[in-house]
């Protein structure tokens, strides 16, 4: 799996012209893709990850503060732009896989006593927020 996190002041997703989710003030919009073989343990390690790591200002965590974080499912993390000028998306695990495993990661960190606020799966969403900093840090759970 594969993350890309953001600090945020702020966030909201419309689906439809319709807002469905969002925080404001300070929190972390997290883009999340699944690839093939990402099970249980890659949940449990980006679930750690985000809740405990110190990118929020004063070097706090999510966890620390009970900040909120915003989950959008983005399969495009695992684009290949190596050929040509189309990206292939064959690394990014199909719907039937992602779907539940990103569901799972919004559990995990409600675990970690995190408010999550969620888009739609496979949606055309308008994702709107106010990068702190900027902050932008990215996870893979395959990495060393």
């Amino acid at each position: 799996m594969r993350a890309v996190i953001q600090r945020a002041d702020g966030a909201s997703v419309v689906v439809a012209g319709e807002r469905i989710s969002g925080f404001v003030g300070p929190g972390l919009v997290v883009l999340a893709g699944v690839t093939h073989g990402d099970g249980p343990a890659e949940v449990a390690f980006l679930a750690r990850k985000i809740a405990q790591l110190r990118i929020l200002r004063e070097e706090r965590s999510a966890e620390e503060l009970g900040a909120p974080v915003l989950l959008i499912s983005q399969f495009t993390l695992y684009a290949d732009t190596r050929k040509g000028r189309r990206p292939s998306w064959n690394g990014a695990a199909p719907g039937l896989v992602a779907e539940p495993l990103v569901a799972e990661l919004g559990r995990a960190l409600s675990a970690y006593g995190l408010p999550v606020h969620e888009g739609v799966f496979g949606a055309d969403m308008a994702v709107s927020f106010t990068n702190d900093g900027p902050v932008t840090v990215l996870l893979d759970s395959a990495a060393p």
